[in-house]
């Protein structure tokens, strides 16, 4: 898919999506639909700040400087909204003026694990929002040669607690989700996480990718910055940005 006309057509034979400003991502009926299918996923409202970042980060003629600069500020955005959806608990504190305000604070002690390597760029967004947060690192491969990119586990660098803590999987990109159930299924079955204290975290999500992580792991919730279109025939998101990872990091 390399033009709008050709995104039009697809719009022309898939009701539920909807165009905006010459991308295509899912209609807000549609997100509705999604959301109602699955309870524990909750995608952003695109306000039009967000779509003017995104309109910015997607341009293929964006440089790296103005990538990074403008991805940071949408991550940050995503990961205010992710906290929005992580249990709190009662907390009063003292003013200076001596009153009592009644606040909160979390309820579980927070954990990222960022995907390596895109994943990684979502860590100053996290460390701008959260300083106490501690980060894991999983390296998940994907198979470009496999036409249905299969992934495989390849190295864990984890922190030793787990018990009662709420981890959050960072990864810009959720295509397929062949690599985020990989990743998932790591974190519960080897190192002992419980899947509803895991929040996996995603800029651009694909509904194919939202259908297999939900499906796969029902009680995790996924917190999703915008839903594409579709994936094309080599598993990329579309309209999407292209590889997060290699437009961040300049490689």
């Amino acid at each position: 898919v390399s033009t709008q006309s050709t995104w039009e057509a697809v719009v022309s034979t898939q009701s539920t999506w909807g165009p905006l400003n010459g991308l295509l991502r899912m209609s807000t009926e549609a997100i509705k639909e999604l959301t109602a299918k699955y309870p524990q996923l909750h995608v952003q409202s695109m306000t039009p700040h967000l779509q003017w970042l995104h309109s910015i980060i997607r341009d293929v003629n964006c440089s790296r400087s103005d990538f990074v600069f403008y991805s940071d500020q949408l991550l940050r955005l995503l990961i205010e909204f992710a906290l929005a959806h992580v249990q709190y608990k009662p907390k009063a504190v003292t003013t200076p003026t001596g009153a009592t305000f009644e606040g909160c604070e979390f309820a579980q002690p927070l954990v990222a694990i960022s995907l390596m390597r895109a994943g990684e760029s979502m860590e100053v967004a996290l460390r701008n929002v959260i300083r106490s947060a501690s980060i894991g690192k999983l390296l998940i491969q994907r198979d470009e040669e496999d036409p249905q990119k299969s992934a495989k586990f390849l190295y864990a660098k984890l922190p030793d607690r787990v018990e009662g803590q709420r981890l959050l999987v960072l990864d810009p990109m959720l295509a397929s989700g062949n690599s985020s159930v990989l990743a998932i299924k790591y974190l519960t079955e080897t190192y002992g996480a419980k899947p509803e204290d895991i929040t996996f975290i995603n800029l651009v999500a694909a509904p194919e990718g939202i259908h297999q992580v939900a499906k796969a792991f029902p009680a995790v919730t996924i917190v999703s910055g915008c839903v594409d279109s579709h994936l094309n025939s080599n598993k990329y998101i579309i309209p999407g940005l292209g590889d997060f990872g290699d437009r961040y990091f300049g490689t």
